[in-house]
């Protein structure tokens, strides 16, 4: 599933069917590019599998992963609904016309401006994350007139396999209710005439691969649900188990496909006729993406490492030094030739840490071959930046072939625009 892609005639690396060679030329490196067909299959496949075990159930695409309006366009079409995390994600989601009695409206520490943008807006669900917010938004509804359907989000005390920085599950966190906070604060949401509690939340991290933790976190949750219902004499018609699911980001990391995933929360969940919610958004776009770079200077240090330099890094990249991630790539313009070269691919930041992939086997590399870096469409775009003031990359749709620009790469002018001299 990693190396999807084909070669076509001229030996050149193909993304959705498009020449990555001839798309760097056209727009410049660096360069996002999605290959939405792949993007709409997962969609779809994750799709079928929560209607396979829960016919009631809903697939919501977790924004944060990649968004823009072009995307929010294509969520819209295929019947997914959206979650945003800030102010800044619902707007562009309105702008783009995204219906959002659609939206799901997460964050630990919204604004008040936030949340009446989110009133005024008569977005579908909040997903209150804290007793903070919980009064906030009892009182803003009511000076508003308005009955906000709401989620809690619990933290349910589960700690998944992945990376510390990635867990969000665990009693120590600074996401949702504890067990105990979760009970009390559904009993205020039940008896409070401005607010509408319709479900519960959850999500115990990302880049999980192993299933068990979704089983679990199922059950604990249907556990906690069961318990507030009783508490209140209220059912809780909606539980939302969050995202997290892993991708292959090297061609030895495990595959796991949707079918496999709602399986495993069907495990913990007796009742195939609850609403179930889950948000997929790295497994939905991570591995439709790829980032070409341009290759440039080599520094050789013999009987320790080569290191070869690219026109990015941790700007359009920062989660290797984030999460020390692990990427596979190729040399787009010659992705069949033998590979002789052990290299180290670094960025162009003043940083020791800005490093793409250490140690990887390439073909003999030239200044000028182009880099294709796999599994790049999800937290790359959306946690880029400025630093060193390098201007952000354009990301490229491409659909049965034809390229589309989405997001215009970023020019010396733009940098100047909050300037104030």
């Amino acid at each position: 599933m990693l190396a999807n892609f084909a070669v076509n005639k001229k030996g050149h690396l193909t993304w959705g069917g498009a020449d990555t060679v001839e798309l760097a030329k056209e727009y410049g490196t660096p360069l996002y590019v999605i290959d939405e067909d792949m993007l709409r299959q997962r969609a779809t496949d994750f799709q079928k599998a929560m209607k396979k075990y829960f016919p009631q159930g809903e697939v919501i695409y977790a924004g944060k992963a990649l968004f823009c309006q072009a995307l929010c366009d294509i969520v819209n079409e295929l019947g997914l609904s959206l979650d945003v995390v800030s102010g800044g994600e619902l707007y562009v989601a309105l702008k783009s016309g995204y219906p959002p009695e659609k939206i799901y409206f997460h964050g630990n520490n919204k604004s008040l401006d936030e949340l009446k943008m989110a009133l005024n807006n008569n977005v579908g669900t909040i997903v209150v994350d804290n007793w903070f917010e919980l009064n906030n938004l009892e009182e803003l509804a009511k000076e508003m007139q308005k009955k906000p359907r709401i989620y809690l989000r619990i933290a349910p005390g589960i700690e998944a396999h992945t990376h510390v920085h990635i867990q969000t599950g665990q009693e120590d966190s600074k996401f949702g209710f504890t067990k105990d906070d979760a009970l009390l604060a559904a009993k205020k949401a039940s008896l409070s005439p401005n607010l509408d509690l319709k479900g519960l939340h959850c999500h115990v991290g990302s880049q999980i691969v192993n299933l068990e933790s979704f089983t679990i976190t199922a059950k604990v949750m249907s556990e906690i649900k069961a318990k507030i219902e009783r508490e209140i004499s209220k059912e809780i018609e909606e539980l939302d188990l969050g995202g997290g699911l892993g991708i292959q980001y090297l061609p030895e990391d495990p595959y796991i496909s949707p079918d496999e995933f709602v399986k495993a929360i069907s495990l913990g969940l007796t009742d195939s006729n609850i609403k179930l919610r889950v948000e997929p958004g790295r497994y939905l776009i991570g591995q439709a993406g790829i980032t070409l770079y341009t290759i440039g200077s080599k520094k050789e240090i013999p009987g320790l490492r080569t290191y070869v330099a690219v026109d990015g890094g941790m700007t359009d990249n920062p989660r290797v030094a984030l999460y020390d991630a692990k990427y596979h790539a190729v040399l787009a313009n010659k992705p069949q030739k033998e590979k002789t070269d052990l290299v180290s691919i670094a960025g162009k930041c003043c940083e020791s840490g800005d490093m793409l992939v250490w140690d990887i086997m390439l073909p003999h590399i030239e200044p000028g071959d182009i880099l294709a870096v796999f599994s790049t469409g999800a937290y790359n775009y959306s946690m880029a930046s400025n630093y060193n003031l390098l201007p952000r990359p354009a990301m490229i749709f491409v659909r049965d072939g034809i390229p589309r620009m989405v997001v215009r790469r970023e020019t010396y002018e733009d940098l100047l625009l909050r300037d104030i001299k």
